[in-house]
């Protein structure tokens, strides 16, 4: 069992001091992990890497919530879904009229997709990605991985547990379903 697997399995047991001695373990992979979900945020953006990493950070090691994880890779995945929630949150209090009146929207792929310049696109993929985690929760923890927390394809099957070619079909649907749900196509989503 890794250090960082022992001292999750310490939280999970409510040892008090284990939350102080996961930070050093995790902090830079985490601070890496929101950089690269921030770099293309527009100038003026309040959000700064290590302000979500802090954020998400004390969300999971809540206390009173009393979390488990099987895994480093399940702590790394519940982090991704918690700055996600932190990011929609952000965009959500912007107060931003998401339809964008009688405008019909256009869906660049998923993997150049960059919200950071559009809070519309993140709650659009954000609502999206809900109904799909409905759907299908192991491919939408992928979208998840790979969107929000910007891992590569084969750091994120490694961290589901699942083979590349697995999660390569998985990402391919995945993106499919979500044009269609965020272009309003309900035909796609049955």
């Amino acid at each position: 069992m890794s250090d960082v697997t022992q001292i999750l399995f310490a939280i999970e047991q409510g040892d008090a001091n284990a939350a102080a001695d996961l930070l050093p373990l995790v902090y830079d992979e985490l601070r890496r992990l929101a950089a690269r979900r921030l770099a293309h945020e527009t100038p003026g953006q309040t959000l700064q890497p290590t302000a979500l990493v802090h954020e998400a950070y004390v969300r999971l090691v809540d206390a009173e919530a009393a979390q488990r994880w099987n895994s480093r890779g399940h702590f790394f995945a519940a982090a991704a879904e918690a700055m996600r929630r932190i990011l929609v949150e952000a965009a959500r209090r912007k107060g931003r009229d998401k339809h964008g009146g009688n405008l019909r929207r256009e869906y660049p792929d998923l993997d150049g997709l960059d919200v950071s310049e559009s809070d519309d696109d993140l709650l659009s993929l954000h609502e999206a990605l809900q109904l799909f985690a409905a759907h299908d929760p192991v491919k939408a923890r992928l979208v998840e991985l790979r969107f929000f927390a910007g891992l590569t394809l084969e750091q994120a099957a490694e961290c589901l547990g699942i083979s590349r070619s697995t999660a390569d079909r998985g990402w391919r649907y995945a993106r499919a379903w979500l044009y269609a749900a965020m272009a309003g196509d309900n035909s796609e989503k049955n």
